[in-house]
């Protein structure tokens, strides 16, 4: 029976996806794109699961982009409507669940834009990153807007008008990745890292992360955004539990409401 082409792992709150087509670098068929966007959709409808892993079978890369030979004999890089529309809103960074990225290896192409979408990354010292579409006569659509957002537009401009990589200590200066670490134990820091977000209220979770990513863009939007979760949050039955916890010197129990 051959291997499934995307791993699913339960980690007690924390689901781990493992994109897995080593023999072509983790390239994004339209079959990967269509199970990987649906296993998100199942996580945000899992009130269990609090944080998401997402990382790449093998050591040579997280993942190399679109599969262009699948794309060329498919004709669409997504032939799973609800599949493929769950992908493009992780590509933005719009889903409900909080996303870490597990940077194996190489992440370039739509692999880099994949890990964009993740809200913090952990990387080897290996790994490398890069939006090389202009030298294929493309240009990065998400890469574009989500690198605008996160870096100096100087910056963004570079990685995206030469299409050459960078390393993964020049991605750490720059903010592009939260740490750098040994390439064994990229998995572990992500999954500890994962574990940290998951161990929070997760609606207090859902709405920090909300305001946050869209004050980088539109911080007038992000005040008002903010003034409408207040009440949700501070009227929360997740408040008043860390409030207690904290006067009785007990670990929350959170229930998400």
């Amino acid at each position: 029976m051959s291997e499934p082409i995307l791993v699913t792992e339960r980690r007690g709150h924390v689901v781990v996806l493992r994109l897995n087509r080593p023999d072509v670098r983790n390239a994004l068929s339209a079959d990967l794109i269509g199970q990987l966007g649906l296993a998100l959709l199942d996580a945000e409808r899992d009130a269990e699961i609090r944080c998401a892993v997402l990382t790449g079978t093998g050591e040579k890369a997280f993942c190399a982009g679109l599969d262009l030979k699948d794309f060329a004999a498919s004709g669409t890089p997504n032939p799973d409507p609800e599949g493929g529309a769950a992908f493009q809103r992780l590509l933005r960074g719009d889903v409900e669940v909080p996303f870490v990225g597990a940077a194996n290896g190489a992440a370039v192409a739509g692999g880099f834009e994949l890990l964009l979408g993740c809200d913090v990354v952990v990387a080897a010292e290996e790994a490398t990153f890069g939006l090389p579409e202009v030298k294929r006569g493309l240009f990065a659509p998400f890469g574009s807007v989500v690198a605008g957002s996160r870096i100096p537009r100087a910056v963004a401009l570079e990685l995206t008008l030469t299409g050459d990589p960078i390393d993964a200590s020049r991605a750490l200066a720059l903010g592009l990745v939260n740490q750098v670490v040994p390439r064994d134990g990229v998995l572990d820091a992500a999954i500890e890292l994962a574990e940290r977000i998951a161990g929070n209220a997760p609606l207090a979770v859902q709405a920090t992360r909300d305001v946050v990513r869209l004050a980088s863009t539109d911080a007038p939007a992000a005040w008002e955004r903010q003034g409408e979760w207040v009440p949700k949050v501070f009227g929360s039955n997740d408040a008043r539990e860390g409030a207690s916890a904290f006067v009785e010197r007990r670990a929350p129990v959170w229930t998400g409401t």
